[in-house]
């Protein structure tokens, strides 16, 4: 049935009270370390709307008062510094709205309060040319946020693309996955999964290019495409592993005509294979992957799967292989948790590997509902995030899947 995962003790304190705190943590530094106009935006906003006006102001009421109130020290001609806050979190009215009236209240305090020597035509030349440069900053700064946001539809749209949307149930399956991108400019790397029911069954696939960049999502993309077509077509699972690998040494031949270098490239993946007449059982090929966890109310195991080569790698093997599919038991209230190296080599600061087979049983021990697939792949990534204080330093990807209670897939 495979090996189940023991739990020797936990290594520092329990990490289980502050669970919620690290899921904040994760997400904050996720959002505000992509230091874009959209993580600016989210930090920015209170119930959707911004609120970033409130902090030039505040510091236009801070000197305008200080500037009143104290005698002895003049800071009015500090108003220059209004304009220049909101040339970095507003936009352009709202920034040349500042520079008027940064003017207005410099010449008011200038001509009309008299309270102290006056502080003369220098000053208001500052704060003339200190708003004319921040409504200029904001322009361009602006310009070029609209031309990322550009960028990153584009990007969402290559996402979608290679990593289509599964709808609920699909195949006769529950799922669930996520996904964070070790590029967060690109928000799209080398990891790729999907489900392709079709009459033979429904079959699954979970993998990593390796690299990162463009290059990775278009071996991806590849093995995808061919995998969609095998697998609704080819009733042996093998035979769709078999087409798998041809697809990766077809890519790396092609992009090492061109003469790029990254024509080495090669691939992990778990191939699954779910069908009516196993009701208890699945067909796996695991091409130098991260074996498979089944997770359900008896507790937490590995798969005992013998993975072969890479995909791209079989030419490593004289003659041509077969891929070896294995037949293995999995419980109809088993779900089948599936990560990538994200996962398995996410690091703590002091070098530790997370193991997330301890997370799941743990959380497993206190709730026999983490069996859901989006219960498990939550807990895997917030755990992941924790560990690593919220700095992934590859693609990374939990999958979870189980058969669909009452019904079957095909």
């Amino acid at each position: 049935m495979g090996t189940r995962v023991s739990l020797g003790p936990v290594r520092g304190r329990d990490r289980r009270p502050v669970r919620g705190r690290w899921r904040l943590f994760g997400r904050l530094v996720h959002a505000a370390g992509r230091g874009d106009a959209v993580s600016r935006h989210e930090l920015l906003s209170v119930r959707g709307h911004s609120v970033a006006w409130l902090f030039p102001l505040l510091l236009l009421v801070g000197i305008t008062a200080t500037d009143i109130t104290t005698g002895a020290f003049e800071i009015i001609a500090w108003i220059v510094l209004v304009p220049g806050a909101a040339a970095a979190i507003c936009g352009v009215w709202t920034t040349a709205a500042y520079a008027v009236v940064a003017v207005g209240v410099y010449v008011l305090a200038d001509t009309t309060w008299q309270h102290r020597d006056e502080t003369g035509l220098p000053g208001l030349i500052l704060v003339v040319l200190g708003g004319l440069i921040a409504v200029l900053a904001t322009a361009l700064r602006v310009g070029g946020e609209q031309r990322m946001l550009h960028m990153r539809d584009i990007a969402d749209t290559t996402r979608r693309t290679v990593l289509r949307p599964l709808p609920v149930g699909f195949g006769g399956l529950d799922h669930a996955a996520v996904y964070l991108s070790a590029d967060t400019e690109a928000r799209v790397g080398g990891d790729f999964y999907d489900i392709q029911p079709g009459p033979h069954g429904t079959r699954v696939l979970v993998g990593d290019v390796q690299g990162k960049g463009l290059g990775a999502v278009e071996a991806a993309a590849a093995l995808l495409s061919s995998f969609r077509e095998a697998g609704y077509h080819e009733p042996d699972l093998a035979t769709v592993a078999e087409r798998l690998e041809i697809r990766m040494v077809r890519h790396r031949a092609h992009t090492a005509a061109l003469g790029r270098s990254d024509g080495d490239r090669f691939a992990t993946a778990v191939l699954v294979g779910f069908s009516e007449e196993l009701p208890d059982a699945v067909d796996v090929v695991v091409f130098g992957h991260e074996p498979p966890l089944a997770v359900g109310p008896g507790g937490v195991r590995y798969l005992p799967v013998v993975g072969g080569l890479p995909l791209g790698m079989g030419d490593l093997v004289p003659g041509r292989q077969v891929p070896s599919v294995h037949r293995l038991a999995l419980a109809a209230d088993e779900t089948l948790l599936l990560v990538t190296d994200g996962v398995t080599e996410a690091r703590d600061p002091e070098g530790c590997f997370y193991q997330h087979a301890e997370d799941v049983s743990r959380a497993l021990s206190a709730d026999p509902r983490s069996t859901a697939p989006q219960r498990l792949v939550t807990l895997v990534r917030d755990g992941t995030l924790r560990h690593c204080r919220g700095r992934v330093a590859d693609d990374t990807t939990v999958f979870a899947v189980r058969r669909r209670r009452g019904t079957t897939g095909g």
